[in-house]
């Protein structure tokens, strides 16, 4: 039985309609994501790529650049939902199936295989992979908040790694900043938009409602904690190019400018 990675792309955003087409340094937001998750199912082994969407327009392009791709149902309100109908829709339904969202670019493959082999290695139902701000990068997210407020999430976690909370506002507020910046790494870590399920967990995603927090901060791994159940998070290294996720025209131009800067990773 192998593992699935599902690429969740909707075409409806209401921040940036049809992103995943939308082109970065002349390639389009899906076929990066797509290319990242080839290579980490290489990496990984025993796992397969689909890209789940809500409109045929995604679905060609997904095929045309050479990856699988089915139709699901418009109505699904989140990337989690639309891999469980994804996943229910194979032949052989997989006993992991990781959730790679269609807007994160930047999100490595050895990042992506890394919370495979953790989910396979572990004892967890969900991981999901962090990263610790040094403290430019911290300054540079603040800076980033004040133009995009829901762009970019952070976690509190515990000592074994258990996530405690994320959200859409940095976390947590930092008493004594000042004496804290004499050590190089902040206390705040930020979260890849990448999950890793269970098929029994994410089974049960589907089924369950959503969450008050849930619906407030618009983060759908809330309803796991909301419902009393876990989730691991593993630390990988930080995106080279800064941002995991396009969510605004802003983030568009932020991440063009660092393609400029650092480099295109589609080409490496």
């Amino acid at each position: 039985m192998s593992d699935l990675i599902v690429i969740p792309a909707r075409y409806g955003s209401t921040r940036l309609p049809g992103k995943p087409l939308l082109k970065l340094a002349g390639r389009t937001l899906l076929e990066r994501v797509v290319a990242n998750a080839q290579r980490a199912s290489e990496l990984a082994g025993n796992c397969d790529v689909v890209v789940a969407t809500d409109d045929p327009r995604i679905r060609d392009h997904a095929m045309a650049i050479g990856a699988q791709a089915i139709l699901t149902p418009a109505s699904l309100n989140s990337g989690s939902a639309r891999a469980q109908a994804a996943a229910n829709q194979r032949e052989a339904p997989p006993e992991r199936v990781i959730n790679l969202q269609g807007d994160a670019p930047f999100i490595s493959p050895t990042s992506i295989a890394a919370l495979i082999d953790a989910l396979r290695e572990g004892e967890t139902d969900v991981a999901t992979p962090v990263y610790q701000l040094d403290w430019d990068r911290l300054d540079r997210l603040r800076e980033h908040k004040k133009s995009a407020p829901f762009s970019g999430t952070t976690c509190v976690r515990d000592e074994a790694g258990k996530a405690l909370w994320f959200s859409k506002s940095i976390l947590p507020a930092l008493r004594g900043e000042e004496e804290l910046r004499e050590r190089p790494m902040s206390p705040v870590w930020q979260h890849l938009g990448l999950y890793a399920y269970t098929m029994e967990a994410l089974d049960w995603f589907g089924h369950a409602p959503q969450g008050v927090y849930e619906k407030l901060e618009g983060l759908e791994q809330l309803r796991f904690l909301e419902h009393g159940r876990s989730i691991a998070t593993v630390p990988v290294e930080p995106p080279q190019h800064a941002l995991s996720g396009i969510d605004t025209a802003h983030d568009l131009e932020l991440a063009e400018e660092a393609i400029a800067r650092l480099g295109d990773p589609f080409d490496a």
